[in-house]
């Protein structure tokens, strides 16, 4: 395997996702990198590194459309520490070319989406769910706070985070509540001594509110180039 690393974007904010490209079986594929370093609390869905915990990085590797690798975790914790990512962190992957990722700010919280929406439908389907892993399209969500907040606060940004991806999705014309496969990180400060904890990230909160305007733009943004 073989990494290239492109001219990156100007970093800012609280996410400055760093740009790769590595060459696997002869396809070149992408990857977002996310150095966050010590002190972030996330809570995840992500296949690597899910649940609520601290972590370092955060990676969302773009992987081929043909994909049919049983070991995911595996898979993006080999690209992870190819790239130099130590410590604990956050795997996603994706069949979207993450070069076209959305991102937004509003007051502090910010979002970066990457979005393939070539396999999407509605989360309540009466359709059996499938005997086998279905083909990675997904629109992958990053978002982060610069507050510490609760594990119950964690819980309650993502669905935040959903509850505005869908919204998004139905504001720029798709039919559906996302993909099969999406997944989301969410990132919030690590409290130290005297900070104070925020209990609520619900939309009418003061920073689920902002949360939720950063994802739906970002949303936004990346849908347009799916």
């Amino acid at each position: 395997m073989t990494v290239v690393i492109p001219p990156p974007r100007p970093a800012a904010g609280l996410i400055p996702v760093r740009r790769l490209t590595r060459i696997e079986e002869g396809e070149r594929l992408g990857a977002l990198l996310w150095r966050a370093g010590a002190g972030w609390r996330m809570v995840s869905s992500a296949v690597l590194g899910g649940g609520i915990e601290e972590r370092a990085w955060v990676l969302n590797a773009q992987v081929s459309h043909g994909y049919r690798r049983t070991d995911p975790a595996r898979h993006l914790a080999e690209l992870a520490a190819a790239v130099g990512a130590q410590g604990p962190g956050v795997g996603l992957m994706t069949a979207a070319d993450v070069a076209l990722y959305g991102t937004a700010r509003d007051s502090g919280a910010e979002a970066v989406v990457t979005a393939g929406l070539g396999v999407r439908g509605w989360a309540a389907s009466p359709a059996e769910a499938v005997p086998v892993p279905v083909a990675p399209g997904t629109v992958n969500i990053i978002a982060a706070l610069p507050v510490a907040l609760s594990d119950a606060a964690l819980v309650n940004a993502v669905s935040t985070v959903t509850e505005a991806k869908v919204q998004a999705l139905l504001d720029a014309g798709y039919d559906c509540s996302g993909t099969p496969t999406d997944a989301v990180c969410v990132a919030a400060r690590s409290p130290c001594p005297g900070d104070e904890v925020q209990v609520f990230a619900g939309p009418r909160s003061l920073w689920g509110a902002r949360l939720a305007r950063a994802v739906y733009s970002a949303v936004r943004a990346a849908a347009a180039d799916a």
